[in-house]
């Protein structure tokens, strides 16, 4: 995917506020917001206590797990059986991370049993992959897009699947990024690699190629900042 330089222009909005008391015992409390169409969650919300050298922001980490919760169920594949979630810290900045990821085409790079990834416009991919020891390719549309928090998809042929990717700032120069997906395996092969957890070992292998990618380089290869409203 080439290096596009076109931004947002979306209007941040103030939201609710996000039940965090508990949490003032430490000594710094920074919140900003940003605008999730539909969803009244906080963008970021960083609520710092200092453990050795680590800032945990458990703010920011409740809010991005109900964030990735109800994307999820906007992207649910209908009549899917089976999912998979998994999460990774990264030692990067959140939009290190997430520019990064727009960049589809270098899946492949760390994407175990991905062969393709090919970019037909800024949200259609078409994926070539070994699912099961049998190669299949399908389509797939981009259905939310915000950046620096989260990426949502499904296929719209071929193999069943649904997710979304989201991306939390939860230090300086450190981010977790919660995976989920759900899919329907059709054949016995991918039925028997799915009963035995395949499906979810691969993901976070490819969540750890991912990390050892993004860290040894430090920067991203590219970036997309558009946005894709939710559809």
């Amino acid at each position: 995917m080439e290096i596009k330089s076109r931004t947002t222009s979306g209007a941040l909005a103030a939201l609710g506020g996000l039940a965090v008391g508990a949490l003032l015992l430490s000594n710094k409390l920074k919140v900003s917001t940003g605008d999730v169409p539909g969803l009244a969650v906080h963008r970021t919300v960083d609520v710092q206590v200092p453990v050795g050298k680590t800032l945990i922001t458990a703010a920011a980490l409740a809010a991005g797990a109900l964030l990735a919760s109800k994307l999820m169920q906007r992207v649910r594949v209908p009549g899917a059986t089976s999912s998979v979630r998994e999460t990774i810290d990264l030692d990067v900045p959140v939009s290190t991370a997430y520019n990064q990821w727009t960049q589809f085409e270098e899946f492949p790079r760390f994407m175990a049993s991905v062969e393709e990834v090919r970019q037909l416009d800024d949200t259609h991919l078409h994926w070539r992959a070994n699912v099961a020891g049998k190669v299949k390719e399908w389509d797939a549309e981009i259905t939310q897009q915000i950046p620096d928090q989260c990426i949502a998809w499904r296929s719209t042929d071929g193999v069943r699947n649904a997710g979304v990717v989201t991306f939390d700032k939860i230090g300086e120069n450190r981010t977790r990024v919660r995976l989920q997906m759900d899919y329907d395996p059709q054949t016995p092969g991918e039925k028997i690699g799915d009963a035995v957890g395949g499906v979810k070992l691969t993901a976070k292998g490819n969540l750890k190629r991912f990390k050892e990618l993004i860290e040894r380089r430090g920067v991203e290869t590219g970036a997309w900042r558009g946005t894709v409203a939710q559809h």
